[in-house]
């Protein structure tokens, strides 16, 4: 059963989405302007072709509300002309092909952590109320360059809270795990793969967070409505063993063990032991809390969100997660959200 969303604090508001045609800013693109009375929302991304394609994808009365921006977050001017009287940021540009980054270090560096410095001193300048950025489990215990961008972006973010003088605004950030049919995630590669015959697994023993593209919607704009600044938001997932999604993919299919590619890991991490010393349960939800907040107390967010802090020694790591997904649930989640003809093969 999908989630119920309250969109009533978007009415007659102006989002501006950054990397606005991956696969995250399209779905909130589409439940903004489907679900809400947002005035405008704002697409502000690099790929005029990308644009083109998504601008296609909607109604012409949904185009209306709709803006594109040509622009990267590494051009500080272009990304305050884009914020001119808008209410609400997304950040979800970034650079995240792990091995890509690594070959490329400094090119990924002036997108995920520049880039986030310039989306927060233009979201200042521009009078913007509420900015979300969007993380990884990457970032947690980072292992590789990707993770440790989005690790600097994150804190980055965290401390805009602290830089922002009078201005009324608030910055969160989001994180979350494999996102179901998004660019280059697993699922997708084994069902264009299993043609062959051959699934390449990386390693047995392998697991990883399991999220769909509308549960990761929705908790951007759970945190745009509920945060109160700092927080950096953690959903409660299912897992996966990548053998299972071979199986339920393609059952009659040999696998071949390829080996872990350099800067993978066997279990991602969302939350480690020493961060669970500030993370609070919000139910659906957790939060990190900011180690410094010039802002509030531990007691102002846990009153804020009906909450209370985890239990001492606590982590959440895809390998010891209490929730898993079986072959069952993961044939119904690829029929629902890639494939509504999808079948075992």
């Amino acid at each position: 059963m999908s989630e119920v969303i309250d969109y009533s604090f978007l009415k007659g508001a102006r989002v501006l989405i950054t990397g606005g045609t991956g696969s995250l800013g399209k779905k909130l693109t589409e439940q903004m302007l489907l679900s809400s009375d947002v005035d405008k929302v704002v697409v502000y991304s690099r790929d005029e072709y990308k644009q083109f394609l998504m601008k296609g994808s909607f109604s012409s009365a949904e185009q209306k509300r709709l803006r594109f921006f040509i622009g990267d977050v590494r051009d500080a001017a272009r990304l305050k002309r884009a914020m001119v009287d808008v209410d609400y940021v997304i950040h979800a540009a970034a650079l995240k092909q792990v091995d890509t980054a690594e070959y490329n270090p400094g090119e990924c560096i002036k997108t995920n952590v520049d880039g986030a410095e310039n989306t927060i001193n233009a979201s200042i300048e521009a009078g913007v109320k509420g900015v979300v950025a969007l993380s990884t489990d990457k970032a947690c215990a980072p292992i590789n360059l990707y993770g440790a961008t989005k690790l600097v972006s994150d804190k980055l973010f965290v401390a805009a809270n602290n830089i922002k003088g009078r201005h009324d605004i608030k910055f969160s950030v989001v994180r979350y795990g494999n996102v179901m049919g998004s660019r280059g995630s697993v699922i997708p590669f084994f069902l264009s793969q299993r043609e062959q015959g051959c699934l390449p697994i990386t390693d047995a023993s392998m697991t990883r967070f399991n999220i769909s593209l509308e549960e990761g919607a929705n908790l951007v704009l759970f945190a745009m409505k509920n945060h109160l600044g700092g927080e950096i938001f953690v959903p409660k997932i299912p897992s996966y063993r990548i053998t299972d999604v071979a199986e339920a993919i393609a059952p009659g299919c040999k696998t071949e063990v390829v080996g872990i590619r350099p800067g993978e890991k066997l279990h991602e991490e969302m939350i480690t032991v020493t961060d669970s010393l500030c993370t609070i349960d919000l139910g659906k939800y957790y939060a990190i809390l900011p180690s410094v907040s010039f802002n509030y107390s531990s007691e102002d967010y846990l009153s804020h969100h009906h909450a209370a802090f985890v239990e001492k020694g606590f982590s959440y790591n895809s390998g010891e997660n209490a929730e898993w997904e079986t072959l069952e649930s993961l044939r119904e989640k690829i029929t629902e959200h890639l494939d509504p003809g999808f079948e075992p093969a």
